[in-house]
């Protein structure tokens, strides 16, 4: 079942390309951006990522945190952070076990889906969007969708 807008978001406990446990409930007031992609170093992924790069003060500013998620082990995500210079944490979810939690479809039972979520500081799922092809809208549609958000 895939959480929709408005459900309390389940809880995000991992570690991250470094090791260190991110743990959603220690946000202490902060909204999170939280962006499901399928994999390291593909085209899609690392256009999605460097996006997420590139906007990430414009997030920052809003006090946002970034989190990426995928499969892919530890060292696959310092390798793919490191030659992006992505400033973000990048969790490790090797079991899918976030993914099946938040209900990412995936693509004709091959490709895990790429679905992006805003998450308000009470935890409570406040935007979701999913597009597999264009990986660099996620940023643009998530910076929006918070700038609304804030604004009402």
């Amino acid at each position: 079942m895939a959480v929709a807008i408005g459900d309390q978001a389940p809880l995000v406990a991992l570690v991250d390309q470094q090791g260190v446990e991110r743990r959603s409930d220690q946000l202490e007031g902060r909204w999170l951006v939280l962006f499901f992609y399928p994999k390291d170093d593909t085209p899609g992924c690392t256009a999605e990522a460097c996006a997420f790069r590139d906007g990430y003060s414009d997030f920052q500013a809003l006090g946002a945190e970034v989190w990426g998620v995928s499969g892919d082990d530890a060292g696959s995500h310092q390798r793919f952070a490191q030659r992006h210079q992505l400033p973000y944490p990048l969790l490790v979810d090797r079991s899918n076990t976030l993914r099946r939690a938040f209900g990412v479809p995936g693509v004709l039972g091959l490709l895990p889906g790429r679905v992006t979520y805003l998450i308000d500081p009470q935890g409570v799922v406040r935007h979701s969007f999913n597009n597999l092809l264009d990986g660099a809208a996620h940023r643009r549609e998530a910076l929006v969708a918070l700038q609304r958000l804030q604004a009402q």
